[in-house]
């Protein structure tokens, strides 16, 4: 999207797609590779292969040359995209959270906010479907003010990353895509295809492609003059476009930028008008440029413009302040100040630009100043969770990846997809010169790469509680529901709970914002309780000087609101400074806790890749072999926080050798993972790949539970294999 200072949850089962089994592309670079399929029956635990070199049939597209990691990206050209099939798709960048319910619902909304992510032409760190190694990576984590997300590039077709749907989906936060075209490249494909006989096959692509990786909709950016004809089927394009997206994707969404006008013309106009209302009236809404005035939000609700959908009107901001703006840079609540005095919707662009031109070691710092300061002017929304609900508060980067508060590995990472519910983040003033602040924390964790650190003064003069805002949810209780909290006081204070909620059906939903809540501070159990004795020992040692409490709920019939940490001074009123780390909550369903835990199934191995780093010799001490490989897997991705991937090596060379201890090889989010670069025995070897399901449980599954499956290779056929 240019700056002019000129003024789901169906069943992807039903897309039809033609399937081709041609599978091109070839992987050029001084390592040596190869590729042999590992596609045994699926009822088998063993399988054989021949460690061969040459070069691999994977899509460089969808793998990385270097390391066969899968990538996400976009589609370049109209061909491309009218060529698409499943077939030759990504599956690793289908997204695996659905997209959650929430409170309140989007279309009850009058005032929404969306977030245009532009950063450096996109496809950065989060191009990595399973993560990466990154020294100081983007990161978005207020989710709670935002309702749609929209990832933009200027590639013609923008796919999400999967690593923002899934985190974004976990909050009840929609994801566009980009359909964009500009200048005179974009004035040829507007040509080619805005026309009878080619814009509904345009239209059904971008609905088969949205409804495979599991994003809910489009914002289409059309930038280049259209011809009479063009502009002609450019409404119809769009009303076709949005009603299949409705059809095959229940809450999806389609909007329109202001750039052209009825006529072809290119000229922003700032504002829901007359020339552009047909574009408008074709879809569920208008993202208006930048470059206007409060005259010009006056103007559209002074002449009802709207027809009575001023919600679907998104004022668009553009964070850099480029142009005849209001605002901008740390000065954007400025322009969203005026955006809701008019009672518009907004849209908030490329609010990377606290990453882009800030000091990134103070990334979390510059991020958590600029939503505070534009806070007052948005409105959260509760994602729905059902029990068990767990949140480690991991922001999906950070330093080291932490389980039960010791390291797992020690190294920056990003990925978001591994970012787990998030709360709220926040300073405010306790009156004189108290304060109390929340912000996510890398230097500790309990799982994850960051913890919740609550820190301030509290002042003699005040004599309650200090109340620390956690969570906004909805959150339907069990009959009986176990409370868990793991924390580190690190200050002469006491840590508390306390939760709000309602009655089932107290309130309708669109009264929501009106509701009572009932405020309780649940009694702490006792060590001895039965319920504590059984999920004490699965927190494991605690000599990392974490502290497990635990409590019972009976509130069969109540939703849980909010939940809050109430902190207060121990002893003699004084001024008192105080560090809280928050490194788990956890609500469980007591009775769900004793259902038999489910067994991983068709477990299979593919997709393999022999590797050699460049100027080895196989006789040299120095010299590794390496193995690539996809695994998949089928388990209810509802009942697991994520899977862990492991390696173990059974045999090599030297017979007399003993098995090796178990290895992490890393986290997988969804029932696909891939390998990369796993060093191994020199052949012939033996090794052993196990998947576990970390579930949302207390209790881990017993290994009987896990998919196992042993490899053997060689470097010629086995005739007993």
């Amino acid at each position: 999207m240019s700056i002019h200072s000129g003024g789901n949850n169906t069943s992807r089962s039903n897309v039809e797609d033609e399937y081709d089994t041609d599978v091109s592309g070839i992987i050029d670079n001084p390592k040596r590779f190869s590729l042999e399929s590992l596609d045994q029956p699926v009822d088998s635990d063993s399988s054989h292969e021949v460690v061969k070199y040459r070069p691999s049939p994977l899509p460089v597209k969808h793998y990385d040359a270097d390391t066969t990691e899968p990538v996400s990206c976009g589609i370049q050209t109209l061909d491309e995209l009218l060529s698409w099939k499943q077939s030759v798709a990504n599956p690793f960048n289908v997204t695996a959270v659905p997209l959650a319910e929430r409170e309140p619902a989007l279309r009850s909304c009058s005032r929404r906010t969306l977030v245009s992510h532009d950063m450096m032409g996109g496809y950065l760190d989060d191009r990595f479907v399973q993560g990466t190694e990154a020294e100081a990576p983007y990161a978005f984590y207020h989710w709670q003010y935002i309702d749609i997300f929209n990832y933009f590039t200027h590639n013609l077709v923008t796919i999400p990353p999967a690593v923002w749907t899934n985190a974004a989906h976990k909050h009840g936060v929609l994801v566009l895509g980009t359909f964009i075209t500009e200048w005179t490249d974009g004035a040829v494909t507007c040509e080619a295809f805005l026309k009878e006989d080619l814009y509904q096959k345009v239209a059904d692509k971008l609905v088969q492609v949205s409804h495979y990786y599991g994003f809910d909709g489009w914002l289409i950016n059309i930038e280049n003059t259209l011809s009479e004809v063009a502009v002609k089927y450019t409404p119809v394009f769009l009303r076709y476009l949005t009603d299949q997206m409705h059809e095959r994707i229940p809450g999806s969404m389609v909007l329109w930028y202001d750039s052209v006008i009825e006529t072809g013309e290119l000229k922003w106009q700032n504002e829901l008008n007359q020339s552009n209302r047909v574009f408008f009236n074709a879809c569920d809404g208008f993202f208006t440029n930048y470059n206007w005035t409060a005259q010009n939000l006056e103007w559209m609700t002074a002449n009802n413009h709207t027809h009575g959908r001023q919600a679907d009107i998104y004022v668009g901001v553009d964070v850099f302040g480029r142009g005849e703006v209001v605002g901008g840079m740390f000065e954007t609540n400025k322009a969203l100040e005026i955006i809701r005095k008019y009672n518009f919707s907004a849209a908030i662009f490329a609010p990377g630009w606290v990453y882009e031109t800030q000091d990134k070691t103070e990334f979390r710092h510059n991020q958590d100043k600029f939503w505070d300061l534009l806070k007052n002017s948005l409105y959260i929304h509760r994602p729905s969770v059902p029990l068990p609900f767990i949140s480690s508060f991991c922001q999906g980067f950070g330093n080291a990846v932490h389980w039960k508060g010791k390291w797992e590995t020690n190294r920056k990472w990003f990925n978001l997809s591994a970012q787990e519910m998030q709360p709220w983040y926040y300073r405010e003033e306790l009156g004189g010169l108290g304060w109390v602040r929340s912000r996510g924390c890398p230097e500790d964790a309990w799982n994850g790469a960051s913890s919740l650190l609550l820190d301030g003064l509290i002042p003699a003069s005040h004599t309650s509680p200090v109340c620390a805002r956690i969570f906004s949810l909805h959150v339907p209780l069990a009959s009986k529901t176990l409370v868990s909290m793991v924390y580190k006081s690190l200050s002469h204070v006491t840590v508390s709970l306390e939760l709000r909620m309602t009655h089932t059906g107290d309130f309708p939903e669109e009264h929501s914002h009106h509701m009572k809540l009932t405020s309780i501070s649940p009694a702490l159990l006792d060590e001895e309780d039965e319920s504590v004795q059984q999920l004490t020992h699965l927190h494991g040692n605690l000599d990392t000087g974490w502290t497990v409490r635990f409590w019972k709920l009976d509130f069969l019939g109540f939703i849980l609101k909010e939940v809050l940490v109430n902190i207060q001074p121990v002893g003699e009123p004084c001024d008192t400074s105080f560090s809280c780390r928050l490194g788990e909550i956890a609500f469980l369903d007591l009775a769900r806790q004793q259902t038999a835990p489910e067994k991983v199934q068709d477990f299979r191995i593919y997709d393999t890749v022999w590797l050699r780093g460049a100027g080895s010799s196989p006789g040299s001490p120095d010299c590794c072999l390496y193995l690539n490989a996809t695994l998949s897997w089928e388990y209810p991705t509802d009942l697991v926080r994520h899977f862990k991937v492991y390696y173990r090596q059974l045999g090599g060379p030297n017979p007399r050798m003993s098995a090796g201890q178990l290895v992490v090889v890393g986290r997988a989010y969804s029932k696909l993972f891939r390998i990369t670069e796993l060093p191994v025995l020199e052949p012939p070897g033996l090794l052993e790949l196990l998947v576990e399901p970390i579930t949302r449980k207390a209790s881990p599954l017993p290994e009987s539970c896990w998919a196992r499956r042993t490899v053997s290779y060689a470097d010629t056929e086995c005739k007993n294999c």
